[in-house]
């Protein structure tokens, strides 16, 4: 399908013939593939980012050497991310072990950038809310950047999209994200509660235009000025989200400016003196990056034909110190939690790494654990707002012992000595995922652990000469 005319008839204005030219070249030639490895899994740095060569060699692979599968085909690295890679081509993910293990999330590599929008920033132990966060890119990158002591907040509206972030935030593991579901001002209602807020806007999607060309036929000038009007409405409910001191991270992937530049201009029409400039941010021109700035917002701006990515535009801010506005908590709506006895306590306890770091709960019929740090905050947003998942769901117990969630199977902090380990093939991994019979001489009598090259995929239990396959049906491969 061709470039929508209006649209291409604006990038050649506000670009020039030959920069307008070269950009519309570049969206029909092939996208670049890109991912970005769990460093908790991996054994590389927490994203700090470019400029972290010695650690990020280490993201190759585990600590045990074993490579994710796909790093075999590595094409050079995403030089703004230090758990970023290139791939020469597109692999079947869908029959990788390790990507459904949680070893990396395929992610364009432009987006990847806002993790280095945070070099200088600590953000290890503090709140980070993700206003729009289906599927899960940015979550899990911000939810490896905070660190076990730190709390994500994933908000997605629709439903279906909110399930598949829920899915991808148990796979990456790292037991620190909420996922809610709600609209934004009910978030905003949280007031300076957060020390980083994301708003990844929902937009006309034009940087999508070679990777996706169905966004080709549903883009219009209608829509985009329909989601210019959400974006001003996103923003409001970010700021009062964000603390005074905090960082304001706002993204499209789209080119035009009034969904781009022209909601900064807007919202510092309100904003005024509370929006202060954040700290440099270090860009070699080598990247391709178009640096920019707009009051004290700093703007980075990636066009397919020179940077190695798709369109993308991001700017940061910083909430001024001095900008007014308590912390506030919205009252209880419900009560969510209820608390483990001390013998239930004591059975999770053995199934995670660091016991002393965490506490339980039951929400309905299903225990989940929590790092004592975000706990109570966890909570607060339980009580006040629609939570789909949150911390590690860990199982059910029937008369004392733990029936594991899969989700406790790509929990970072399992303790893996809790039950036997069943190392599987090729074959028979492939038949676990696709939740078929599998042959009982891996696994040990009852509870197993389920590996692949090294890696936890869920749990299976061995009763005699039959093996329960407990994997997902939700996540089951269906693809031949």
């Amino acid at each position: 399908m061709t470039l929508p005319a209006k649209f291409a008839e604006r990038v050649l204005r506000d670009l020039g013939d030959s920069e307008g030219a070269a950009l519309c070249a570049a969206l029909d030639t092939e996208p670049p593939v890109s991912v970005r490895l769990n460093p908790a899994k991996c054994g590389g740095p927490e994203n700090g980012g470019a400029g972290r060569e010695e650690d990020a060699d280490k993201a190759a692979g585990r600590s045990d050497g074993v490579q994710p599968a796909v790093l075999a085909d590595a094409d050079g690295r995403v030089p703004w991310c230090g758990d970023g890679y290139y791939l020469a081509a597109r692999p079947q993910f869908t029959f990788d072990s390790d990507f459904h293990a949680g070893a990396y999330y395929v992610q364009e590599a432009a987006s990847q950038f806002v993790g280095h929008l945070l070099q200088g920033v600590e953000v290890a132990g503090r709140r980070i809310l993700d206003l729009c966060a289906a599927p899960g890119g940015k979550t899990t990158l911000y939810a490896s950047l905070a660190g076990s002591d730190g709390l994500v907040v994933a908000n997605e509206i629709d439903r279906r999209r909110a399930q598949v972030l829920a899915d991808n935030v148990r796979k990456w593991g790292t037991g620190n994200v909420a996922v809610t579901t709600c609209e934004a001002r009910q978030l905003g209602g949280f007031e300076a509660w957060f020390d980083v807020v994301a708003v990844d806007a929902p937009c006309s999607g034009e940087g999508m235009f070679r990777k996706d060309r169905d966004a080709r036929g549903e883009w219009s000038e209608g829509n985009v000025k329909l989601c210019a009007a959400r974006q001003d409405e996103l923003l409001r409910e970010a700021w009062r989200a964000l603390k005074p001191g905090g960082v304001l991270i706002y993204s499209t992937c789209t080119f035009n400016r009034d969904e781009d530049e022209g909601a900064l201009e807007r919202m510092l029409g309100w904003a005024e003196d509370e929006a202060a400039q954040a700290g440099e941010v270090a860009v070699d021109a080598s990247w391709g990056i178009v640096c920019g700035r707009v009051g004290a917002f700093r703007t980075f701006r990636f066009y397919p034909h020179r940077a190695r990515g798709e369109g993308f535009f991001a700017a940061v801010v910083r909430k001024a110190f001095d900008a007014g506005g308590r912390c506030r908590t919205p009252k209880a709506r419900r009560t969510v939690f209820a608390s483990v006895d001390r013998a239930a306590a004591a059975e999770l306890r053995r199934w995670v790494n660091s016991p002393e770091r965490m506490c339980f709960a039951t929400v309905a019929d299903t225990c989940y654990g929590y790092y004592v740090a975000q706990a109570e905050a966890v909570k607060a947003l339980a009580e006040a707002l629609p939570v789909i998942y949150s911390g590690v769901a860990m199982g059910q117990l029937f008369k004392g012992r733990l029936r594991p969630d899969p989700a406790l199977a790509f929990f970072c902090g399992l303790n893996r000595d809790a039950v036997p380990a069943a190392e599987l093939d090729e074959e028979q991994t492939l038949r676990f995922l696709r939740r078929q019979e599998i042959g009982a001489g891996p696994f040990a009598e009852g509870i197993n652990l389920v590996c692949a090259r090294g890696r936890a995929l869920g749990f299976a239990k061995r009763i005699g000469n039959r093996v329960n396959n407990m994997y997902p049906n939700s996540l089951r491969i269906i693809k031949q």
